[in-house]
Parts: C-alpha cells; structure tokens; sequence
C-alpha cells in the first residue's frame, strides 16, 4: 500500500529571509514532509539575512542564501497541499498586494487547512483578510498591524489559534516548530 505524503507550500521569494525558508524546508522534510518553495515565479531567489545587534532599534539586513523556488505562486493551489507556511524578511511588503496569494491563502483558510506564519509573513495573513477575531504573534513591530485587522497580539515565541500557528521571528523557531510538530500529530 502506498503511503500517502504529506505536502506543505512555503510561500516567499526575494527578500524572503533565508533562515526562515531554509529551516522550514529541511525541518519538514525531516519529518516526511515534502516542501515546496513558493514564490512568484519559478526561480533563483535571492534570501537575506535579518539578524539583531546591540544597540539598534530594530532588525538589520544582509545578504543571505540564493534559493531555488519550486513552484509559481500563480499555478499553487491549495487543495494540492496539507499546510502553507508565510514566510518573513522583506517578501511579504510585496507579496502582500498579490491577489492570486491572498486568494490562495484564503481557500487555505475555507479548507480548514494549517495556516503557518513567522515574522513579517503575518503581513500575507493579514492582507488576505483572515486575521480578524484570532490570537497571533509576529515580529513586535508589526504588532500595530495585527490590532489593526482586529486580532490580538500576543507577546509569546508562537502562538497556537486554531489551524494558525504563528511566530515572532527566527529566534522562535524552537517553540514555533514544536507547536507545529504537536499540532500536525494530535490533529
């Protein structure tokens, strides 16, 4: 008997950061998964790097990893995929005004399917118009976008609201990932 494998879409593309991309590929194909990078066109993505230093106010950005997209957003859908999980870095201040991402997500949502988002990725969720009424994180600057979709923000490494996990940054990735590792064996 064929076993059946379980598929998930990480929505990013450049600017997407690459850490976020690349643990989120190799953490859930550790785990059987198989993990399609999506972005807006089938290409060489160029990733960056948002790290923290002493003294800034808030995150700086260097050049990450090149990474290969596996999939056009355009061609994605959602009935092909077990989860979608929204990337940060810079992609989602672009990502977020296409129509064709926001719909996917949205028939992610009406299919009851898992929702994922780390950082600024919450800007996707946000855009596509599900974020009103859940319990979310998300990088802390972002928070006033969150309250203003009419969801509240809560200061915790990840966040469990139904089929939505979601997490503040990078750093989150231990409780983020174990909350999404629970989640997908006891549902």
């Amino acid at each position: 008997m064929k076993k059946t494998v379980n598929k998930i879409l990480i929505v990013t593309d450049d600017a997407g950061e690459s850490y976020e991309i690349l643990y989120a590929k190799h953490r859930f194909e550790e785990e059987g998964w198989m993990a399609h990078i999506g972005a807006t066109k089938k290409k060489r993505l160029n990733g960056v790097i948002h790290d923290f230093e002493p003294g800034w106010n808030t995150y700086i950005e260097r050049p990450g990893y090149l990474i290969e997209a596996d999939v056009a957003l355009g061609q994605a859908k959602a009935s092909s995929y077990d989860a979608v999980l929204l990337i940060g870095g810079r992609a989602p201040e672009f990502l977020r005004h296409n129509s064709k991402l926001l719909k996917l997500v949205r028939d992610f949502d009406k299919q009851g399917k898992w929702i994922f988002s780390v950082c600024h990725g919450i800007q996707i969720l946000i855009a596509a118009g599900i974020a009103e009424g859940r319990k979310l994180t998300c990088y802390c600057n972002i928070r006033f976008e969150v309250e203003q979709a009419g969801a509240k923000w809560v200061n915790k490494q990840s966040v469990v609201d139904g089929n939505f996990v979601t997490a503040q940054t990078w750093e989150s990735h231990p409780e983020f990932y174990r909350d999404i590792f629970n989640q997908l064996r006891d549902n």
